[in-house]
């Protein structure tokens, strides 16, 4: 019952003063949420969509847009002291510390200071000659790969045109390693002059440039001059046998076949049977493949020839490779693929052939072919081969192209966004006829494909191509002549090395190699 002191009193004002602030500070919050909430500044931007409600969501959307790049930071690369210190002095010691090649004029390394004995020459000695190894680089010229080797203008041009006599020097492959032999200066600070060049320019071929018609002596002077060195090649082709097991690809592997190969093996049998259901493991497999042999020992395999697959010793499938275009024939002369059609584009189906409601026009009506998903820009594919009857803008399909495959049959390839053929024109099964877009009645970049028979569009999922190409009169005996004498190729027969000729039989230079040599004879 006391009466408050007067620091109880402070406390009581502080306190109600507090608490009146908070209050209308709470009013005052209320108050401006509810006015926030009645500009209705953030509104859904997939809900009434071109309204005026939706444009003020828009704008407060690019408004905040516009103040966050306002604060993006800078890219520039900040700047800050060199952990190093820099000077001259500081890069000759980096500079004597270096491991740079001597063949290349080296100037590395550290140096003492002389002394009082130290007699100084007239003229430092130098290497009489370099001996090198060049390699020519992708994208890289003959002549600049000469020039920074060290081999001086007049002698590029030399080579340059002497080699180009031989054979383009664009065809020299990327890769290719020069063996280069640099001699002595004709004087102080001249160039060194090219005394000789060698490189494989092809499998069967070397070219050497040498300086003929020196001086013994000096081995200054005398002009270049080249040499075709021309290495004897057996082409006969590699023929690999084995069973199929529990993997082709993995059998063909482990018996030494390429992958290129076994990749072209399995495609053009592919084409023929179903490789999941139709091989068994008891099966064989015999491929064929271009090979080539050299004298000097380097082989090189080509492209698939033969294609087989047998089954309790008999041929079940028999292919080979003919004609210009590299087509895959049975034995019989006939070249067919069963599998059918392939798919214009690699996407999902995202409406069928059937009644629908259109997406732009709005009523049912039927649409008479099937739409794949694809982006914009994807090469469309020609189904099988055909003829392009014709190519250009049509109606609401867009621009389009129609191919027919004979037999009543055609296709058509609509809403492209440009066109990769002309009307007229033959086409091969896969090949690129046009790119996806969104061209006439489209809401977006997706492939129209339809299918007609007789003029009457049908599904085409309802179709199974099957395209033959039939050999006949000389070409069909020709192709069962060359069947013939790939089949009577022994397997492995072309791993054998090859016999060196007299002529290829180098003389050893030393003793102990005429010895050796002696005893491989008896």
């Amino acid at each position: 019952m006391a009466p408050p002191s007067k620091n109880t009193l402070v406390k009581r004002q502080v306190l109600a003063r507090v608490d009146g602030f908070a209050q209308r500070y709470d009013e005052w919050k209320l108050k401006a949420g509810t006015w926030f909430h009645s500009l209705d500044l953030t509104p859904d931007l997939a809900e009434d969509i071109g309204s005026r409600r939706w444009f003020r969501g828009l704008g407060t959307m690019v408004a905040l847009g516009a103040v966050a790049v306002a604060f993006w930071p800078s890219m520039a690369p900040l700047e800050a002291r060199s952990a190093m210190p820099q000077g001259e002095e500081i890069r000759d010691e980096f500079r004597s510390q270096m491991i740079m090649p001597l063949a290349l004029g080296a100037d590395s390394g550290r140096r003492m200071g002389p002394t009082a004995d130290v007699i100084p020459l007239e003229n430092a000695p130098e290497r009489p000659r370099i001996d090198m190894v060049a390699t020519l680089a992708a994208g890289d010229s003959f002549a600049s790969m000469l020039r920074r080797a060290g081999v001086s203008a007049t002698d590029i041009g030399r080579v340059s045109a002497l080699i180009g006599g031989a054979m383009p020097l664009s065809e020299i492959e990327p890769g290719t390693k020069m063996d280069i032999v640099l001699g002595r200066r004709p004087e102080p600070g001249a160039a060194r002059p090219l005394d000789a060049l060698k490189f494989r320019a092809r499998f069967d071929l070397e070219l050497e440039v040498g300086r003929q018609g020196a001086d013994p002596e000096t081995g200054i002077g005398g002009d270049l001059a080249l040499v075709r060195n021309i290495i004897r090649v057996d082409d006969t082709p590699l023929r690999v046998r084995g069973k199929v097991g529990s993997s082709l690809y993995r059998s063909m592997r482990a018996s030494g076949v390429p992958a290129s190969a076994v990749q072209d093996f399995l495609r053009a049998l592919d084409d023929q049977i179903d490789l999941d259901r139709e091989v068994r493991a008891t099966d064989e497999f015999d491929i064929i493949i271009a090979y080539r042999r050299a004298a000097t020992g380097e082989r090189q395999a080509g492209q698939l020839l033969f294609a087989g697959l047998e089954r309790d010793g008999k041929p079940k499938t028999q292919l080979m490779r003919w004609g210009k275009d590299g087509r895959f024939y049975e034995a019989s002369g006939v070249g067919e693929q069963r599998r059918g059609l392939v798919a214009p584009v690699p996407g999902s189906i995202s409406s069928s052939f059937g009644m629908r409601r259109h997406p732009i026009l709005g009523y049912r009506r039927m649409h008479s072919g099937m739409d794949f998903r694809a982006r914009h820009g994807t090469p469309i594919v020609a189904v099988t081969d055909g003829r392009v009857s014709s190519a250009g803008r049509a109606g609401g399909c867009g621009i389009a192209v129609r191919l027919d495959h004979g037999g009543g049959l055609s296709t058509r390839y609509c809403h492209m966004s440009r066109m990769a053929v002309r009307s007229g024109q033959e086409v091969r099964r896969g090949q690129v006829i046009g790119y996806v877009g969104s061209t006439g009645l489209s809401t977006g970049p997706h492939l129209h494909y339809e299918m007609y028979r007789n003029g009457r569009a049908i599904n085409p999922a309802s179709v199974d191509f099957v395209t033959r190409a039939v050999l006949s009169g000389t070409e069909l005996i020709d192709f069962q002549r060359k069947l013939i004498e790939l089949r009577e190729i022994e397997p492995g027969a072309a791993l054998e090395d090859l016999e060196p000729l007299p002529s290829e039989v180098k003389e050893p230079e030393r003793e102990i190699e005429k010895i050796d040599l002696a005893r491989r004879i008896n």
